[in-house]
């Protein structure tokens, strides 16, 4: 049983990695004009999502490797009034983020993996907890809301910390190529709750 339990997981890592790849390589090969428009089309999405609007506090990533852009979309809440935070490397607990208080001024600098991201102050860390909305970025996912992430976990057991009766609305971010059929799940996956691409918003509650 233990063997077939280990071929099995070996698997569902080799089927998440063989999306991973695929998936990567189709958002990379994207021409800059349609990055650019999608990333315009993702921020009038956003806009159009009254649930979302009347929100206040809102985590946003700063894009890579191909990733939807957020440009715009930060642009765009910044004008409506938002408070934007954006995701830091924690320094104490490996593996796990914190979101820091993002600002036009805020100076931003490389993290270990080349992402900016702005300098630690914990004067300006905003507890997971108070947030009203988490955008998080994604390799691929499915018509379940089944996530699959670049493989790290941060963004899976960061937001393992949300109590279980938290009103804050965890909304994915992909550009359309990024749909696939079925992600294999894994037991520590957080499902999505919501998830926008340039072309269309989903709900998976």
């Amino acid at each position: 049983m233990a063997v077939r339990q280990q071929a099995e997981q070996y698997s569902v890592a080799a089927c998440r990695q063989a999306i991973r790849r695929h998936v990567r390589q189709l958002r990379r090969h994207l021409a800059a004009s349609e990055r650019d428009l999608a990333a315009s089309q993702l921020a009038e999405q956003v806009l159009n999502q009254p649930g979302i609007m009347a929100k206040q506090h809102v985590a946003v990533y700063l894009a890579n490797d191909a990733e939807l852009a957020t440009g715009p979309l930060i642009q765009a809440l910044w004008q409506a009034g938002k408070q934007i935070y954006l995701p830091v490397l924690h320094p104490f607990c490996p593996g796990y983020l914190l979101f820091l208080h993002y600002q036009q001024t805020t100076q931003l600098q490389p993290n270990r993996f080349g992402i900016p991201e702005p300098e630690l102050n914990c004067a300006r860390v905003m507890p997971i907890a108070a947030l009203d909305i988490i955008f998080t970025p994604l390799v691929a996912f499915d018509e379940n809301g089944n996530r699959l992430g670049m493989g790290g976990g941060f963004y899976d057991r960061t937001l393992s910390q949300l109590p279980a009766d938290s009103a804050c609305q965890v909304i994915g971010l992909a550009h359309n190529c990024q749909q696939v059929e079925n992600i294999p799940t894994e037991s520590w996956d957080i499902p999505l709750q919501q998830l926008i691409t340039p072309a269309q918003y989903f709900d998976f509650r």
